[in-house]
C-alpha cells in the first residue's frame, strides 16, 4: 500500500511554480489531501480559509486552462449537471441482497453461526469460526466502479442485476474519493457501500427547509427522515440537489474486481486497504469468534444505537475468511455466509378507526387497519397491515381497540397486537369478504395456505395490468410494443377494461398516447392481428391462472386437444378437480385453481370475447401427434426431464429450455425423485441443493451441450393408448 498523497509544499500560493500544468496538480493534490482528513477522518489540517484560498487558486488556474481540466479535479465535485433521465447500469457483479435473520433476540446471532457451521462440517470440538461484524446503516446502498485508480461511474443497486447511473450525483460526495490514494490501484474496482445522512445534518437540512418555506418558497419541504433525504438526493437529475445537501458514505464491500495482485484473505482486510485507499469505513467494526463474540457485538451497538451520529436498523455478519465465503456460496441470491440481525423496531399506540380489505396485482387480500394518524420510525403512519385473516385473528385486531403499531423492517406498519383490556364495547372480529371487493369474484383461500385470493384474474380491476402483462409476454402471446408503460396509459385512461380489449384498440387512439406515434400504434395493432394464431398451449398460459405455468399449459392442452373440452359450455360443465388430477404433475392445488378459475363467469366473458368477438385462433392439438410409432427414430433426450438452475454462461434460460425441448426433453420448474438432470450455472440455489441431496445428475453448460449432441434412437413398439377421459 502506498501513503494517501504525496507531500506537497506547504503554500502553494505564495511561491508559485513557473510551471502553471504542475502548480494546478499540486493544488489538487493539496485540495485532496485536506479534504480526505476534514470528511474521512474528521481531523481538519487547515482552517476553511485557507482550503477556500486554495480551491478558488484551482479555480482560476482551471478556467484559464479548460484543457487541463481533469475528470478527479476537486472542483468537479460541484453540482450543475441536469440530465434528462438515468441510464440503466447492468451490475458485472449482481448487488444481492443478504438474508435477515427472523429471531430478533441476540439468540439471532446463534442461529446463524450454528447455520454456519452446519454448512462447513464442523464438529464442537473444531474452534469457533471467525466472523466481521459491523453496522446496518439505513441508507441507499451504492456501486462505486474505478478504472485504474479513477472514478468512472456509480449506481444504485437497482433491482441487483441493473441500476441507475448515479455518477453525477455521488460525485458531489466528498467522502468518496475521485482518485484512489495509491500508486499501485486494480485495473477495475467495484466499491459498495451505503449513502446516508447524519442525524445532525438532517437536522440542519431541515431548518434550512423550514426558513426556505418561511421566506415563500411554497415549492419547498421538509424531509420525514434522514434516509428519504439522502436516497431522494441521489435520486435527483439535477446534481445541485444533491450538492445542497449533506450526504455521507461509508464502505463495506465490493463487486467486480480485476487485475488486483495479493488480493486480501479476509473481508477485514479488504476493508483495511479500502480505507488506505482513501475510503470512509465504519470505526465500529468489530473481527469476532464464535455465536457468544457475535451477541456481544448486538448487545453493544443496540446500547450504542441511540447515541450514534447516523441511524442503523441492525448489525451484519460476515464470515471474514474469503475462502470460507466462497465455499459457502449462495442459496436463492442470498450469501450463506453473511445475515443481517436486526433490532427491535419503534413502536406506538393508536387507535384502529376501520379495516379495510386491498386486492393486489397478483389477487391476493390483504386487511389493512385505517389508523388514528401516528408517529412511528419518522414517519406518519395512517395504514398497517393485518397480513390476512387468520393473522388478524390471532391478533384479535377489531375496529375501536387500540394497538401497537411497529414500522416492521422501518419500512411496512404493522399492527403487533391489541390491547383487548381497553377495548370498549364487544365490536364483531375481522372477517375475510367472500367476494372480491373489486370485481365481486368469488375469494378463496387453498388449502394450506394462509392468503385468501381473487379468482377474477382477467376481469378484475386491481389485476388488470398484471393480467395484461403477462398475456402480452414472448411466451404468451407474444405482443411486440405492449410494454409496461403503454399498459399503465390504457388501463389509467380507461381504453381498456380486459385483454379482449386490445384487439378493438384503433391506431388513431394508440397514436395520441405518450411516447407514441402512428407507426409505433399500427406496429402494435399489427403485432396484436399476429398474435391471434396461436397455440391452445399458449393461449392457456396467456391466461394467467394460478400455478398454471408453461408446462402445465402443454400438458392441459394435450390432454384436451380443444378448449371447449378443458372449460365446457357452462362453469358447471367445466373439468372437475377430479378429471384435471388425471393429468400427469397436476396435483390437488393446481387442479382446484384450474377448476375454479373456469367457473368464473367473468372469466368465461372474456375468453368468449377473446375467441367469438376478437376471432382468435389456435391450432387444436389431436393427442396423436407426440406419440411415436415403432421404427420411428427418437429425439435423444425423450422422456427425460430436466430442472435449470443459475445462469449459464452462455444459454440464456429460455435457449436452453428451446433446445432440450426439440430434443424431446421436458423442462420442468421443480427438482424432484422424478427429474433426470439438473443443469446448474453461476449462483444456482436451493434447487441444487436439492439435486445434490437427492443424488441427481448435475450438469454445467458443456454437459448438457454433450448430451444435446447425442445420436437419435428408434422408437420401442407402440402400446395402445389408454382411454382419454378427457376428450369429447
Amino acid at each position: 500500500m502506498t501513503t494517501p498523497h504525496p507531500p506537497v509544499q506547504a503554500s502553494l500560493l505564495d511561491d508559485t511554480p513557473p510551471d502553471t500544468a504542475a502548480t494546478i496538480e499540486q493544488l489538487r493534490e493539496q485540495l485532496r489531501r485536506w479534504e480526505h482528513a476534514y470528511y474521512v477522518l474528521d481531523a481538519p489540517e487547515v482552517p476553511d480559509a485557507e482550503f477556500d484560498r486554495a480551491y478558488r487558486a484551482l479555480q482560476e488556474l482551471e478556467a484559464q486552462h479548460p484543457e487541463w481540466v481533469t475528470a478527479d479535479s476537486p472542483t468537479q465535485r460541484v453540482g450543475g449537471t441536469v440530465l434528462a433521465g438515468f441510464a440503466t447500469v447492468a451490475h458485472r457483479v449482481p448487488m444481492l441482497s443478504i438474508r435477515t435473520e427472523t429471531d430478533i433476540s441476540p439468540e439471532g446471532a446463534r442461529a446463524f453461526d450454528t447455520r454456519v457451521r452446519k454448512e462447513l462440517g464442523l464438529e464442537p470440538d473444531d474452534g469457533p469460526v471467525e466472523y466481521l461484524a459491523e453496522l446496518k446503516f439505513d441508507g441507499l446502498a451504492i456501486n462505486l466502479r474505478y478504472e485504474n485508480g479513477l472514478l468512472v461511474q456509480a449506481s444504485t443497486r437497482g433491482d441487483g442485476q441493473t441500476g441507475e447511473d448515479v455518477s453525477h450525483n455521488i460525485r458531489t460526495i466528498r467522502q468518496i474519493p475521485m482518485r484512489l490514494h495509491t500508486a499501485q490501484a486494480p485495473a477495475v474496482l467495484d466499491v459498495r457501500g451505503e449513502v446516508y445522512m447524519r442525524r445532525d445534518d438532517f437536522e440542519a437540512l431541515n431548518e434550512r427547509q423550514r426558513q426556505r418555506i418561511a421566506d415563500g418558497l411554497r415549492h419547498e419541504k421538509t424531509f420525514v427522515n434522514p434516509r428519504n433525504a439522502a436516497a431522494g438526493a441521489v435520486r435527483q437529475l439535477n446534481s445541485n440537489i444533491a450538492a445542497d445537501r449533506p450526504l455521507s458514505f461509508f464502505a463495506y464491500g465490493w463487486g467486480d474486481i480485476q487485475g488486483w495482485d495479493g488480493l486480501p484473505e479476509t473481508q477485514s482486510a479488504m476493508l483495511d486497504a479500502f480505507a488506505q485507499w482513501g475510503f470512509p469505513i465504519n470505526g465500529e467494526r468489530r473481527v469476532v469468534r464464535g455465536a457468544e463474540e457475535l451477541i456481544a457485538f448486538h448487545a453493544r451497538i443496540g446500547a450504542l444505537r441511540d447515541q450514534l451520529p447516523f441511524d442503523i436498523d441492525g448489525v451484519v455478519y460476515k464470515v471474514n475468511a474469503l475462502a470460507l465465503q466462497r465455499d459457502l456460496g449462495f442459496v436463492s441470491r442470498e450469501p450463506r455466509w453473511a445475515v443481517a440481525h436486526k433490532y427491535p423496531a419503534q413502536e406506538q399506540l393508536t387507535i384502529v378507526q376501520a379495516i379495510d380489505v386491498q386486492v393486489g396485482r397478483t389477487g391476493k387480500l390483504t386487511p389493512v387497519a385505517k389508523l388514528q394518524p401516528v408517529f412511528v420510525g419518522g414517519v406518519t403512519v395512517t395504514n398497517a397491515t393485518l397480513h390476512n385473516e387468520l393473522e388478524a385473528r390471532r391478533k384479535d385486531v377489531r375496529v375501536g381497540d387500540t394497538v401497537v403499531v411497529r414500522r416492521a423492517g422501518d419500512v411496512i406498519p404493522e399492527v403487533v397486537s391489541s390491547l383487548t383490556e381497553r377495548r370498549v364495547g364487544d365490536p364483531p372480529p375481522f372477517t375475510m369478504p367472500t367476494h372480491c371487493p373489486i370485481c365481486a369474484s368469488d375469494v378463496v383461500r387453498e388449502e394450506g395456505e394462509a392468503d385468501h385470493r381473487c379468482t377474477g384474474g382477467l376481469y378484475c380491476a386491481a389485476q388488470r395490468k398484471q393480467a395484461i402483462l403477462h398475456f402480452a409476454q414472448r411466451r404468451a402471446m407474444d405482443i411486440k410494443g405492449l410494454g409496461d408503460r403503454l399498459v399503465e396509459q390504457l388501463v389509467d385512461g380507461q381504453y381498456i377494461q380486459t385483454v379482449a380489449d386490445l384487439y378493438s384498440l384503433p391506431v388513431e387512439t394508440l397514436a395520441g398516447l405518450e411516447r407514441m406515434g402512428q407507426k409505433s400504434a399500427q406496429n402494435l395493432v399489427d403485432a396484436l392481428q399476429a398474435s391471434k394464431q396461436t397455440t391452445l398451449a399458449r393461449f392457456l398460459y396467456a391466461l394467467g391462472i394460478r400455478h398454471v405455468g408453461e408446462a402445465t399449459a402443454k400438458a392441459l392442452a394435450e390432454h384436451f386437444n380443444n378448449l371447449g373440452a378443458l372449460m365446457g359450455d357452462t362453469p358447471q360443465a367445466a373439468a372437475t378437480a377430479e378429471r384435471l388430477l388425471a393429468i400427469a404433475d397436476i396435483g390437488p392445488i393446481v387442479a382446484e385453481s384450474i377448476h375454479t378459475f373456469f367457473q368464473q363467469p367473468h372469466n368465461r366473458e372474456v375468453i368468449a370475447a377473446l375467441k367469438n368477438d376478437q376471432k382468435l385462433q389456435w391450432k387444436e392439438h389431436t393427442g396423436q401427434a407426440s406419440q411415436p410409432q415403432e421404427g420411428d427414430a427418437l429425439p435423444p433426450l425423450h422422456g427425460k426431464t430436466f430442472v435449470l438452475t443459475g445462469t449459464l454462461p452462455s444459454l440464456s434460460r429460455d435457449e436452453a429450455k428451446t433446445l432440450l425441448e426439440a430434443q424431446g426433453a421436458k423442462v420442468s420448474g421443480s427438482v424432484s425423485k422424478k427429474t433426470d438432470y439438473v443443469v446448474a450455472g453461476n449462483e444456482a440455489g436451493s434447487k441444487l441443493d436439492k439435486a445434490q441431496a437427492l443424488g441427481l445428475t448435475i450438469l454445467d453448460e458443456e454437459g448438457l451441450r454433450q448430451l444435446l449432441a447425442a445420436p437419435a434412437s428408434p422408437a420401442p413398439p407402440a402400446t395402445p393408448a389408454a382411454p382419454d377421459d378427457g376428450q369429447e
